[in-house]
């Protein structure tokens, strides 16, 4: 069963927008990566249109390669945690989604990050669960080359065991702060985590308060098969790039049916897509305003955002950009499941490598949109209906230009058709996506890890 309020929606907070040529753009403020204030200004414009959550993506170092740093306008951004943590205090009622990656943190970092967020915006946390996915990230923290696909995701399950330890490793009522009787904690109500486990050796507690939510929302965006069980396993929203209706409404069944062979409730794993919206008050201003975003992008810029999404398999400086795309390319040791979303959606289209590359800089294998606030209402309603989304990670082309376009002209279109809310339904990130507030699992304390 659906929540009453409809779809879900959250706002990706891009610097300058998603699309590679944002930066360039007339409308969008020159020092977007490192001004406060402007990342204040798209959360809440957010949340004045009631989106249940800001959405910070992350990696752990410069991913571009010497050739295009030029020419990018992303390497000069806020840490994720610490952006998110000053925005809790400028804003009331919108979640914080911050991405941290369980390849190169400890889960002592994370848990108490996180509960400190959550205490600080008075539940609204959450924590998107990433493993690092590019070479570049590896060697910032003294390795050559990540580690092997599948075991990233090996470690990333201990990790988040223990991070859920630590935050039940005090009960809700715990610190009585009792002036009269001199007793500031009841010492009965905390537990020591000691895990041991084929990764991490953690023997806790944590020193801060059991959080509001209990446990901050897990988000996972993970898409290959060991991202979709893992995904299927821990994942409370599930960011998504798959712009095939039916191919989206087969990953959308997938990933309840394998929660529910977890145990748990389908309706407790909210799927959201990613949408990059470009809207005209006609199709033709719509599709101006892509050419122009076009124009402002570097042949160099596309084809290394289609190298680093494709998974660096291949040179495609060296490939003939007018021949078509293979049906299948090398496994990557980065993001297998967007190299495969790339590749078919290559194969439905019959894509030339140039027509490929100008899409992954248009919208890196989302579903991109540009049309009227009509056209781009019905595609939603369209993939909420038949299943193939609780909801939608907004990806505006430009900030704040094309977000406030969103908000102004589809956001009403969706309410018109009664398929988003217009207010907060609750208090905290759990109550307003209709998720469940986690026990404390004693069970789970001095849990070690299976093989």
């Amino acid at each position: 069963m659906r929540n009453n309020d409809g779809m879900k929606l959250g706002l990706y907070l891009a610097r300058t927008g998603y699309h590679e040529g944002a930066w360039r753009d007339p409308s969008v403020p020159t020092n977007c990566g490192a001004d406060i204030d402007h990342c204040t200004h798209l959360a809440a414009l957010a949340e004045s249109a009631a989106f249940h959550f800001v959405f910070l993506a992350d990696h752990q170092g410069v991913i571009d390669s010497h050739q295009v740093i030029a020419r990018v306008g992303r390497n000069d951004g806020f840490e994720p945690i610490t952006l998110l943590s000053a925005l809790s205090s400028r804003t009331q009622d919108i979640g914080l989604v911050a991405t941290a990656t369980t390849t190169y943190y400890q889960p002592f970092h994370i848990a108490r990050l996180l509960a400190s967020l959550d205490h600080l915006s008075h539940g609204r946390a959450a924590w998107n669960v990433v493993t690092s996915a590019m070479d570049p990230e590896a060697k910032n923290f003294g390795e050559e080359q990540l580690p092997d696909h599948d075991t990233r995701y090996i470690r990333a399950r201990e990790f988040v065991q223990v991070v859920k330890g630590l935050w039940d490793t005090w009960q809700d009522d715990a610190f009585v702060r009792d002036k009269q009787r001199g007793i500031y904690v009841d010492a009965t109500k905390m537990h020591v985590l000691n895990h041991r486990g084929n990764y991490f050796s953690v023997r806790g507690p944590l020193n801060v308060a059991r959080p509001p939510q209990g446990h901050p929302v897990l988000v996972q965006a993970g898409a290959s098969t060991a991202g979709l069980r893992f995904a299927a396993e821990v994942g409370e929203v599930v960011f998504t790039a798959e712009p095939s209706l039916e191919n989206g409404k087969r990953s959308y069944a997938a990933v309840k049916e394998t929660a529910r062979a977890f145990g748990r409730e389908s309706d407790q794993v909210q799927i959201m897509p990613g949408i990059v919206p470009i809207v005209g008050r006609t199709k033709q201003e719509a599709s101006e305003k892509l050419r122009i975003l076009r124009s402002f992008t570097h042949i160099d810029v596309q084809i290394e955002a289609a190298n680093l999404w494709l998974g660096s398999v291949i040179d495609l400086r060296s490939v003939d950009l007018d021949a078509r795309v293979p049906e299948s390319l090398p496994q990557t040791n980065s993001i297998q499941s967007r190299q495969k979303v790339l590749v078919e959606l290559a194969a439905r289209e019959n894509y030339t490598w140039r027509q490929l590359i100008q899409s992954v800089s248009d919208s890196r294998g989302h579903l991109m949109v540009v049309g009227t606030p009509e056209d781009i209402s019905t595609k939603m309603i369209e993939r909420f209906e038949q299943r193939a989304a609780d909801g939608f990670n907004v990806l505006p082309a430009t900030v704040p230009g094309e977000l406030k376009e969103f908000i102004e002209l589809v956001v009403p279109e969706l309410r018109r058709r009664g398929k988003f809310r217009s207010r907060y339904s609750g208090r905290t990130l759990r109550e307003n996506l209709g998720l469940w507030r986690p026990p404390r699992r004693v069970e789970q304390v001095g849990a070690t890890c299976p093989p």
